[in-house]
């Protein structure tokens, strides 16, 4: 495992910075300037994201399942927490039946970051993002496509060779858990992994869904090197050329990450 997954105030100062240098002026630009609004992360995790808004000048609610995060993240934005800047709840999202009633109002932005590729049935869970909306609100994602080189989320492997190793996470599941067993993983990693691969989603997956769920695509980028990679590999990020951006199915394989900015129709 690279050592940045370990680092939660390393990974935390990642998270801030490539949403204070990428994501928020990708959302800027096609809504204006991002101030004053009440913006949701769901599966904040240590929160980075949420402390680039509220340096914007934006309220940042969070919502984290897993209660080891959600106390890392009331301990890294406790002077937002205490000042009203900052809130968040260790809950899932389907047990939010009034969201308005449950936060005080409504989002004018939500975020998923690094999130949608583990949810199950995420038809259901993308629709159940309109209770939480704005009606002129719009929802943020950046996500892995599945079939790019390290969609499976290899990197969490223990053994140097996997964690490198591009593109084996689309094997067949048996044969995939048989690499990762007979590489001496260990079961609750093999478990992550197969799990990340049952839910794994592609572009085209993606759009469908949104149109299905009668939601409007605003804009879109195609990273050939994702921003992030600058702060942990000290590569300098990259699009993809327009062309190979829009290849349908195709682009999967070289898009590192996808950035998707949508609305309510």
């Amino acid at each position: 495992m690279f050592e940045f997954h370990s680092d939660k105030s390393r990974y935390f100062e990642m998270q801030r910075v490539v949403t204070h240098d990428d994501i928020i002026p990708f959302i800027e630009r096609n809504t204006g300037a991002c101030s004053g609004k009440r913006v949701l992360e769901i599966g904040c995790a240590e929160a980075g994201v949420l402390k680039a808004f509220i340096d914007k000048g934006n309220i940042g609610t969070g919502v984290e399942l897993a209660s080891y995060r959600y106390e890392s993240a009331k301990l890294f934005l406790k002077n937002e927490l205490e000042d009203g800047r900052f809130f968040i709840i260790n809950k899932n999202i389907y047990d939010i039946n009034d969201p308005a009633a449950e936060f005080g109002s409504l989002f004018d932005i939500i975020v998923l970051k690094d999130v949608i590729e583990h949810i199950p049935d995420q038809p259901k869970f993308i629709n159940r993002l309109k209770l939480f909306l704005k009606p002129q609100g719009v929802i943020f994602f950046a996500y892995p496509p599945w079939w790019m080189p390290f969609g499976g989320h290899q990197q969490l492997c223990v053994t140097k060779l996997l964690e490198k190793l591009p593109w084996f996470h689309l094997f067949p599941s048996f044969f995939y858990k048989f690499i990762l067993k007979s590489f001496g993983e260990s079961e609750a990693t093999i478990n992550e992994l197969l799990s990340i691969k049952s839910t794994g989603i592609i572009i085209e997956t993606l759009h469908s869904i949104l149109k299905n769920e009668k939601f409007e695509v605003i804009d879109e980028q195609f990273w050939f090197i994702n921003p992030i990679y600058r702060m942990k590999f000290g590569l300098k990020s990259r699009l993809v050329p327009s062309l190979l951006a829009y290849i349908p199915y195709l682009r999967n394989f070289y898009t590192t990450t996808h950035y998707i900015l949508f609305k309510m129709k």
